[in-house]
């Protein structure tokens, strides 16, 4: 199914100066999501807002139960209770090196959790892309400048990912019984020749891959194979993420980001109803 040029509407009014990590939580019917520059967790519920505030760069979740999170934040893995606020170390995350913070992240179909890492200043090749599974923490592909994109087929056969810079997104196999990667990646997507930059992805039920491209006001969706469908049009001309989400799994959510482009629309965060349902979220497993 190929839908025509939609446009998203603002979902929460707050400007983000780096919107990131958006997490539609099933159990709860809840969005959350972070603004890394402002080490800020946001989630509404109706009309009701919440925000929680730490003092390290805070970038991606998974959900583990009702009432707990698996945050990222530049040092380590962190249990996270949505109810007290309180969190505890699950496992730190390039906690020796002050030169980076983690991007961005998400579940996968085995109960892993995948999460990049980059320069504070998006220093070249300083980040990498990991996975924590089973209590083990484990570098996957390095280096990595930018890292973006990490999400995974409703087959549970490819995880995707991408170095933005490189404006390529790759496409990496997976072991059908662990889920750790099998072979060699390639390039799923080559956006060179359209100077665009890839940022966070989602894939739907369908298998289409969704990517919010940075500096283009835009989600772009692309075919199993690779081939462009659509776009949503964002106000936010940094849009950062999308993550599917609502009731029935097809309202869009997109980040944005405010950081060296003020203005209005920048930062929001953004939905709009696609007609497509969205995968729900993996559970982390710990």
């Amino acid at each position: 199914m190929t839908i025509q040029m939609l446009t998203a509407s603002v979902f929460d009014d707050r400007v983000c100066q780096l919107g990131e990590g958006p997490l539609w939580h099933p159990l709860r019917q809840q969005l959350f999501w972070f603004d890394i520059l402002g080490k800020r967790l946001l989630t509404r519920l109706g009309d009701a807002q919440t925000v929680w505030q730490f003092e390290d760069y805070v970038s991606a979740a998974g959900w583990v139960d009702r009432d707990t999170l698996l945050i990222a934040s530049e040092n380590g893995l962190y249990r996270f209770d949505i109810r007290t606020g309180h969190r505890d170390l699950a496992a730190p995350l390039e906690a020796d090196n002050p030169k980076t913070r983690s991007n961005d992240g998400r579940a996968d179909p085995w109960g892993g959790f995948w999460i990049g890492t980059m320069g504070i200043k998006s220093e070249p090749d300083a980040g990498a892309i990991y996975r924590f599974y089973r209590g083990e923490l484990r570098q996957l592909f390095a280096p990595i400048t930018i890292s973006n994109s990490i999400c995974f087929s409703p087959d549970r056969r490819w995880v995707y990912y991408c170095d933005t810079p490189k404006r390529l997104v790759m496409r990496q196999e997976l072991c059908a019984d662990d889920g750790w990667p099998v072979g060699d990646p390639s390039v799923f997507l080559d956006l060179r020749s359209e100077g665009l930059n890839a940022d966070g992805s989602v894939v739907d039920e369908q298998g289409c891959l969704w990517n919010a491209q940075w500096m283009s006001s835009r989600i772009a969706r692309y075919s199993r194979d690779g081939q462009f469908m659509s776009s949503v049009a964002v106000a936010g001309k940094q849009t950062t993420c999308p993550a599917f989400g609502g009731p029935d799994m097809t309202t869009l959510f997109a980040t944005s980001a405010a950081v060296d482009l003020p203005g209005d629309g920048q930062g929001l965060t953004y939905a709009v109803d696609v007609g497509i349902k969205g995968q729900t979220e993996h559970q982390v497993i710990l």
